[in-house]
């Protein structure tokens, strides 16, 4: 699937984010000595590595997910093949998992991806709607979005750690400069992040107009989007009523954590944001989105 528009932002994106670590490379080589070039570039496939292949893990664990039987669920794993062979990959591995939310999501790469369903999910879509999400899916492990979203924050790790060491190594060596690091760490991370994360929501859209293309057209996808918004709403609000009943009955203890927070990154629907976390957020507006896939 060749989409100009996307090379072209990823070209943009590369760059900035070429030079975000070659410059923390030059830093890092100005503030220790030449001889920490080795070391930074082997660390820096490591750490891409290592995120990766644990991320993956953790998504998978956090929600519990197990194999989708194809004997329960035939139809599902036959639109995954079909889809599968129309995009050039290999089948991925499908699971599936009880989130408390309708949603989807995929993690790997081509040969190696794993798309998860939650169990909410199946019972909620229609079964074109449900084959619109599959899709979606698909195509991102067809465009290594994955791998794409990964090797950013990487870059994003590595410029931020090299920013603390030269905190910390050209400072005093004391407690402020401890916490100078960590804030210095955070805000170099973020800037790189911005990028990483505007590239990822237009992926959001690359996506859905892959989606609407294998299955022939948007209004499936546009129907089971707002479905999931809808659904997640839903899910947010009896949270939010059970938290503030259990916060009574326990004196005010709160337990905010959920599932579906922890991979809400990986997912094919996200919750109402405001301005600023729409900034930051890796998928764009459902609404806009919905607009899109029905235009």
């Amino acid at each position: 699937m060749r989409h100009p528009g996307l090379t072209v932002r990823m070209a943009v994106v590369g760059a900035i984010l070429a030079a975000f670590y070659l410059v923390a490379v030059a830093v890092a080589m100005v503030t220790f000595g030449e001889g920490v070039l080795p070391v930074a570039v082997v660390g820096s496939v490591l750490l891409v590595g290592v995120q990766y292949k644990v991320g993956k893990w953790m998504a998978l664990r956090s929600v519990g997910a197990e194999d989708l039987s194809e004997e329960q669920y035939p139809h599902v794993h036959r639109m995954v093949e079909e889809h599968s062979g129309e995009m050039g990959i290999p089948k991925p591995d499908l699971k599936i998992a009880r989130m408390g939310v309708p949603n989807a999501f995929a993690v790997g790469r081509k040969g190696a991806g794993v798309v998860v369903v939650s169990e909410e999910l199946v019972q909620l879509l229609d079964r074109d709607e449900l084959e619109g999400v599959l899709a979606h899916e698909l195509a991102h492990v067809a465009n290594r979005d994955v791998v794409t979203m990964q090797l950013g924050q990487g870059i994003a790790s590595i410029v931020a750690i090299v920013a603390q060491y030269v905190v910390l190594f050209t400072g005093d060596s004391d407690i402020a400069d401890f916490f100078l690091a960590i804030v210095v760490g955070n805000l170099v991370q973020f800037v790189v992040m911005i990028f990483v994360l505007a590239i990822s929501r237009y992926r959001e859209f690359v996506a859905d107009a892959d989606a609407e293309r294998a299955i022939g057209s948007g209004d499936p996808l546009a129907r089971a989007l707002e479905k999931i918004h809808r659904g997640n709403q839903q899910a947010g609000e009896s949270g939010r009523n059970a938290r503030r009943g259990r916060g009574r009955a326990r004196g005010g203890r709160r337990r905010d954590a959920t599932v579906d927070q922890q991979v809400s990154a990986l997912c094919i629907s996200s919750p109402d944001r405001g301005f600023l976390q729409r900034i930051v957020s890796t998928h764009p507006p459902m609404e806009e989105r919905v607009r899109r896939l029905r235009s």
